[in-house]
């Protein structure tokens, strides 16, 4: 189970995937958002997740706060229509100075509910 403050996603031992079975164990939608590619400078490395439930809380993390409010917007969306999708933020994306992705980068995630 993930130490730490769970309602500001802020995880002391990054133990995500536990913590998302558990909130299923316990009846809760859950998503779950990972990391799949990155190019250049990116804040989180390929393999980092997230997890959010349908309270909005989450656990760990996939940019380090640069899109982290897109990604949970767009996980409670999945949560609702059961549909995965791969995520795209970069440097040249219209959002990127906005949602704080101006690192030069690129990021890819996936968001699937959890079942």
């Amino acid at each position: 189970m993930a130490d730490g403050n769970v309602a500001t996603g802020l995880s002391l031992d990054d133990d995500v995937l536990n913590e998302a079975a558990k909130w299923r164990k316990e009846g809760r939608n859950v998503a779950l958002a990972t990391v799949v590619s990155t190019w250049g400078s990116s804040p989180r490395p390929t393999g980092s997740h997230l997890a959010v439930d349908e309270d909005g809380k989450l656990v760990g993390s996939v940019s380090g706060g640069c899109i982290e409010g897109a990604v949970v917007s767009e996980a409670m969306e999945v949560m609702q229509n059961g549909k995965p999708k791969v995520l795209e933020y970069g440097v040249t994306n219209e959002l990127a100075w906005e949602i704080g992705l101006a690192c030069g980068g690129t990021i890819q995630v996936f968001v699937e509910k959890v079942e």
